[in-house]
């Protein structure tokens, strides 16, 4: 069987890490194009944020994880098709942290949450993008915002 070829018209299409294009190139083509337009939505909002950096794209708990390792200046997000569902996927936070508590609070009703931790998707529903791009740079803002709160 020959192997896929991710495509995505996303300016993050190339993968500097070959074991996370391999996680993505498992994914079912719905979900994968899902997860790729979330990953595109991750880059673009980090390069919108003064002080958060060069973005690591890794894997973590074998999730395509998105970490801030030169400014250490956000909670690690990850993202992930939801095993048990065929059309669902989400993005996951740290859950020792506020910021799912945080999202309910400013969009109680936009999200499907999963208790601290996540909010999920499914692939028949546009993403929200402009709520979930302040989510994320709230994620990757955190520990800055922890920093000056002290």
């Amino acid at each position: 069987m020959p192997a896929k070829k991710l495509k995505t018209n996303t300016g993050h299409s190339r993968f500097t890490n070959p074991k996370v294009a391999e996680v993505f190139k498992e994914y079912p083509d719905a979900v994968r194009e899902k997860l790729l337009l979330l990953r595109e939505l991750i880059f673009e909002t980090a390069g919108s944020i003064d002080g958060v950096g060069n973005l690591e794209e890794t894997l973590k708990w074998g999730q395509p994880s998105y970490l801030t390792p030169v400014t250490k200046s956000g909670s690690t997000i990850r993202i992930d098709k939801i095993p048990a569902e065929e059309n669902r996927y989400a993005i996951f936070f740290h859950c020792q942290t506020n910021l799912v508590s945080t999202f309910r609070e400013l969009f109680p009703k936009r999200f499907d949450f999963e208790g601290d931790r996540a909010i999920r998707f499914n692939v028949k529903d546009p993403l929200p993008k402009k709520e979930l791009s302040v989510c994320i740079s709230l994620a990757l803002t955190y520990h800055l915002d922890k920093r000056k709160k002290k």
